[in-house]
């Protein structure tokens, strides 16, 4: 499994990884792949900044912090997952494609757009009324303040405002305004 795009520490990238079919079968496999997530980036390899589950793929926004740093992470999330579901439901196949794609976003024109793109996928598949109301992604936390040991905010969402109630505010008035 490898990324389809040059890895530069400190770019953030939008990954997308595609399952080959369904991959969570029940909330506890999403926990179980967050979990996966949140040790990995503990690791160091990458800082993630946005993410949403959805049934057959999985949208991240992560910052590496050095090179290589986001196939690494993807790589160990994905092989933690996978024993989740071997041991679950001892299921031994692949579970991912086995290319993931990256695309670097340019920080200061693209990341909030590319927030809120990821956390407005579960709404425009039709799985969520509205972002907030979608357990399986970051809108909670990046708009409402929610704590979530997986998010680590990016410079650009601690420049929003000077508490935490200024930065969800900001943040949710530009979901208002897409």
């Amino acid at each position: 499994m490898r990324l389809a795009c040059p890895e530069d520490p400190g770019v953030p990238l939008h990954v997308v990884q595609r399952g080959l079919g369904a991959c969570f079968s029940a909330a506890r496999d999403r926990l179980a792949y967050l979990e996966g997530l949140r040790v990995c980036a503990e690791r160091g390899d990458c800082a993630v900044h946005a993410y949403a589950l959805m049934g057959n793929h999985v949208h991240l926004l992560v910052t590496p912090a050095r090179k290589g740093g986001a196939t690494r992470f993807i790589l160990s999330a994905a092989e933690n997952y996978a024993r989740h579901v071997t041991e679950t439901y001892g299921h031994e196949g692949g579970i991912w494609e086995d290319r993931f794609d990256g695309t670097p976003v340019h920080a200061r024109q693209y990341l909030f757009a590319c927030m809120r793109y990821i956390e407005s996928n579960p709404v425009r598949a039709g799985v969520a009324r509205e972002a907030g109301a979608y357990r399986w992604s970051s809108y909670r936390a990046n708009a409402l303040g929610e704590n979530d040991a997986l998010v680590t905010p990016h410079s650009l969402y601690f420049a929003l405002g000077r508490s935490r109630e200024e930065r969800c505010a900001a943040y949710r008035a530009m979901f208002a305004r897409s």
